[in-house]
């Protein structure tokens, strides 16, 4: 078991325990789009797809922290970079349950742009806890969350299916090479949720209507250059189409495994 212990933030409370939990959440395209590149396969072709919340912050660090929010009481604060297109997205998270949202107005050209304009949300604000999903389903970088605790000087546990709440104590778990490791850590902390967190919710439609009310912030970001440049996309190979093979013919099928599939 390991054990982390991070500064405490002004607005945390060991007596009331109530939590205010800032959830990352970015869009991704629809599992069901069409991929394909523009200008000069350097940019993704966004005509005719549809974009969803990543469900890694959706369905598992947005849900955790309501239910955490739900539990001991405090405030759940969405926060995402990126353009007026996203505030679809954050009206979906408030629909789910959230409180308020913020958004960074800027696109996001890599991670740590990222990382810098939510550090400097979480210093000018006062919360115990950010939550992010473990990657994005497009880009699968998985880097965000280490750069935001790197920057907040705050631990990090990443890929976290379990996370129990005892006075001032978290128990964290995640699933490691042949088992499971438990991590003990006190807020304030940056976690990044795994499969297993928590359960999807839908929005009902009070949901739904509450949202249209609710707070969304644009703020204006830092000043500072990307420090990483895309410099192509390619779209993987397309599958070959599926060739049955004869019971009989067992000689046939070894040559393709060898020759083709090049498996033996």
């Amino acid at each position: 078991m390991s054990t982390f212990a991070g500064t405490k933030t002004p607005g945390f409370d060991l007596n009331s325990l109530r939590m205010n939990i800032l959830v990352g959440v970015i869009k991704t395209p629809d599992t069901t789009a069409k991929i394909a590149f523009t200008d000069n396969n350097t940019r993704l072709d966004t005509q005719g797809v549809a974009f969803i919340m990543n469900p890694y912050d959706e369905w598992y660090a947005l849900v955790r922290a309501l239910e955490i929010k739900e539990a001991v009481g405090g405030q759940v604060t969405l926060i995402a970079v990126g353009d007026a297109e996203y505030d679809q997205i954050l009206r979906k998270g408030l629909a789910i349950g959230a409180d308020d949202a913020i958004r960074i107005d800027t696109e996001a050209m890599d991670s740590f742009q990222v990382a810098r304009e939510i550090a400097r949300q979480v210093r000018a604000g006062s919360y115990d806890l950010v939550f992010l999903g473990k990657e994005t389903i497009d880009h699968n970088g998985s880097e965000v969350g280490a750069m935001l605790a790197e920057l907040l000087d705050w631990p990090f546990l990443s890929y976290a299916n379990k996370l129990e709440l005892n006075g001032e104590v978290a128990t964290v778990n995640r699933e490691i090479e042949g088992g499971v490791e438990t991590m003990e850590v006190s807020p304030p902390f940056v976690l990044s949720a795994a499969k297993g967190l928590a359960e999807q919710r839908i929005p009902n439609m009070r949901g739904i209507m509450m949202a249209k009310t609710k707070p969304l912030q644009v703020v204006a970001p830092e000043q500072g250059d990307a420090r990483v440049r895309f410099a192509s996309y390619t779209l993987p190979k397309e599958k070959s189409s599926v060739r049955l093979i004869a019971p009989d013919q067992m000689d046939e099928l070894v040559r393709l495994l060898k020759e083709e599939a090049k498996v033996l």
